[in-house]
Formats: C-alpha cells, structure tokens, sequence
C-alpha cells in the first residue's frame, strides 16, 4: 500500500485542534498512502470541545491555505459540513478521516470532542468515517510516530471489514513507542476518564471578570474490554460509535 497504488480517489481530513496543528499533519500522511487525492477541511483555530456543534447563527469563512487544503471559521462540524456541501458537492470523498487528536478521546468524553463530532457529522452526511486520537503521558512530547506508524495500516485493516451505514470509528494510539503497540483492539466505550467540569475565574488587566472551563479527569481503572483499558494495555483501540443513545432499560421501566 503506497501512495503510487492508492486504495481510494479522494479521502477529506478534518479536526478540531485546528488547520496548523501537528497531528494534522500526521493525518495528511496517513491519507497520502490510502487515497489519490486528500483534501483538507479544517477550523482556523483550535476547535476542541466543541462536539459536533453548527454554526447555525453566525456567517463561515472559508479560506484557501493550498492546494486543496482550506480553513473554515468554524467548528469541525461546520468544516465536514462545509467539505461535503460545498467545495466537494459534486465529488464526494470515500471516506472522511478527523484527527489526529492531540490526546486521547475516551469514553464519555467523545460527546464533548470535536475530532469525534466531526466524524459523526460525516457519518450523518453517509459517507463512512473515522476519528483517530494520539494519547501522551507528557503534553511536550506527544509520541505522533505511534499514529503516523500506524495509522494507514489501521485504516485499511478496519476499511476491509466494513461496517453498519449508521457507524464510526473512534480511534485511539496508545503512548507508547512505534514498535512497542501491542495490536489492534475491538472495545467497548466505557466510561473513560472525565470526572466533570471545574469553573475557573479570574479578573482581567481591566478588571472584567471571566471564567474559564477545564475538563476534569481521573486515573482510575476501567473495566476490562473498555478503549480506556485496552489504550493503557498499549493496544490501539477501536471503538464503533452511533448516535443513538436510548437507555433501553430505563424505557422499558417506563413503560
């Protein structure tokens, strides 16, 4: 597999840590040996957190920055949006690929990612699609060698399996080294590691108070055949994710 024998015509990249950041760039590697053609789709500035939120109430900005590569002022979802309602309207992708995510998307956690929320997005739009994530111990030293290894193979290998139309693909690299990952992992999404939110508030140089949202976290185990264990196994997880949510055993108490 190579990028003289590509497996598709035309793959769109997106993400939500934005346009510049380097786990971009890693994804742009791994479309390269998969696809023909890779068009990039992705928010001017950092987007995390944002789900897969529209911009319904404020205009988007779509800026060139290369040869099929484009920004857009606004939410991963509006880049996936703007991908295949616009520049590729009437040359749909293959596929669509998010990521690579700076940090791990983890259980409950991937309600609040953007890099997940734009692969949702894609998959209600019909086109099959996968979010991929890179975990770290050490925010300065992200192990992207793990993701850029790996990533092309990974994608094929779960491409030929095929998958439901109402499905993506959540993705997780462990940190570790290339040649130290253990393997694919089929799992379960579990319940991760976010523990809930905290409010920081400060005053500014002109003494207007703000408040600032941080995602709390914990180290605690989860249970086994969970992406969150598997991940710290040094297994690369895979996760299949819908949009459903019906608690089916809470409805049928109601009824």
């Amino acid at each position: 597999m190579s990028a003289d024998q590509p497996r598709y015509e035309r793959i769109l990249l997106t993400n939500d840590d934005g346009i510049d950041a380097p786990g971009l760039a890693v994804l742009e590697h791994i479309a390269a040996q998969l696809a023909r053609e890779v068009w990039v789709v992705a928010p001017l500035q950092d987007q995390s957190g944002t789900s897969h939120s529209l911009s319904l109430h404020a205009p988007l900005r779509l800026s060139e920055q290369g040869e099929r590569r484009f920004a857009v002022t606004g939410t991963p979802g509006d880049c996936v949006a703007m991908g295949l309602a616009h520049l590729l309207k009437n040359n749909p992708p293959d596929l669509i690929l998010s990521g690579v995510n700076r940090g791990a998307n983890l259980g409950i956690e991937t309600a609040y990612s953007g890099t997940v929320g734009a692969a949702m997005t894609g998959m209600l739009f019909g086109v099959r699609s996968l979010a991929l994530s890179q975990a770290f111990s050490d925010r300065d030293a992200v192990p992207w060698a793990v993701a850029r290894e790996h990533g092309a193979r990974v994608v094929a290998q779960l491409l030929d399996m095929g998958w439901p139309q109402d499905v993506c693909l959540n993705i997780n690299f462990p940190s570790t080294t290339p040649d130290a990952v253990r393997g694919l992992k089929l799992t379960r999404q579990g319940s991760g590691v976010l523990n809930g939110l905290s409010v920081r508030s400060e005053v500014d140089p002109r003494g207007i108070g703000y408040h600032w949202l941080k995602l709390e976290r914990h180290g605690r185990p989860d249970q086994d055949g969970t992406e969150t264990a598997e991940l710290r196994a040094g297994h690369i997880t895979v996760t299949p994710l819908q949009f459903e949510r019906t608690h089916s055993s809470a409805l049928a108490a109601f009824l």
